[in-house]
């Protein structure tokens, strides 16, 4: 972790009671054990009444691998090592985030999107998806790129980033089959940009091989050391991230977006989200849209 992030991840003063939680069975110092580890690891900042969510969420992870408690996991989470222990803190990470999403969610967004390929018809255009889930947001992304522009070639020139901290989801992303109602999709995109299953594959729906390729999928955790993304990017999509980071854990995110944007490239964020504490970084276009000074 850079220096200048992990200054900044310092968590909240953790209580060291062992009463119980209410409303779940952790103690309170297991929870703040907890909240420290995941603000540590993913930037995440777990704000209090969260007991029973993080209790059920980790009971998976506590069966799975054997653990009669709490703190028995979390103190064989922490001495961990080798390939092992790294496949627990992923686990770990994997089983605490939150993965809310669907197509065309913000659809503002992709209008703007299509004004801006519009804008540079047959020009290279990189995008990165930072929170890209199950893969319903690069995948509408990757259609309104096949969408506006109407040649092959002018389609393949769009490539399409689309990282996650979490690995289940990234799976889920890349095997590109969604049930045939989910949302945010019209009957016209449905039949355009996917193929409907038969026999036992009925009611599920996948995404075009064409669509696919425009998407590359990798993990990517927003406080790691490097972030393995190439060339500057054109537009980047970080929506409904930093609302679970704290104030000095999104300013150093959004200074690290700034450097991997091209000058005058855009930053959609989500609804919830105001970043114009960060004025000397971002300037606000449109709704809930930055461009990059």
């Amino acid at each position: 972790m850079p220096e200048h992030l992990s200054a900044l991840l310092s968590p909240p003063a953790l209580a060291n009671s062992s009463a119980a939680a209410p409303g779940s069975n952790l103690t309170a110092g297991e929870f703040g054990r907890v909240r420290d580890l995941i603000y540590r690891h993913a930037g995440i900042h777990l704000p209090e009444g969260k007991q029973a969510m993080v209790y059920s969420r980790l009971s998976r992870r506590l069966r799975e691998t054997g653990h009669r408690s709490t703190a028995s996991y979390l103190q064989a989470l922490e001495s961990g090592s080798g390939a092992t222990g790294e496949s627990e803190w992923q686990a770990f990470v994997n089983c605490l985030t939150t993965n809310l999403t669907s197509f065309f969610r913000e659809q503002h967004h992709f209008e703007a999107l299509a004004e801006e390929l519009r804008a540079r018809r047959g020009q290279a255009m990189r995008i990165w998806c930072c929170a890209a889930s199950t893969g319903e947001e690069p995948y509408s992304i990757a259609m309104t790129a096949a969408e506006t522009l109407d040649t092959p070639a002018a389609v393949t020139a769009v490539t399409i980033l689309a990282t996650d901290i979490d690995t289940q989801v990234l799976a889920t992303a890349e095997r590109a089959v969604y049930a045939s109602d989910a949302r945010g999709l019209s009957a016209a995109r449905t039949q355009r940009h996917f193929q409907r299953g038969t026999g036992r594959n009925a009611g599920l729906l996948r995404v075009r091989p064409e669509l696919r390729r425009l998407v590359q999928f990798r993990q990517v955790n927003l406080m790691g050391q490097h972030w393995p993304t190439g060339e500057a990017f054109d537009l980047v999509f970080c929506r409904n991230v930093m609302i679970y980071f704290d104030a000095a854990t999104q300013h150093a995110v959004l200074q690290r977006l700034h450097a991997v944007l091209r000058p005058g490239g855009l930053l959609f964020v989500g609804h919830s989200e105001n970043f114009s504490s960060a004025s000397t970084l971002f300037k606000l276009r449109g709704q809930t849209t930055y461009v990059r000074i």
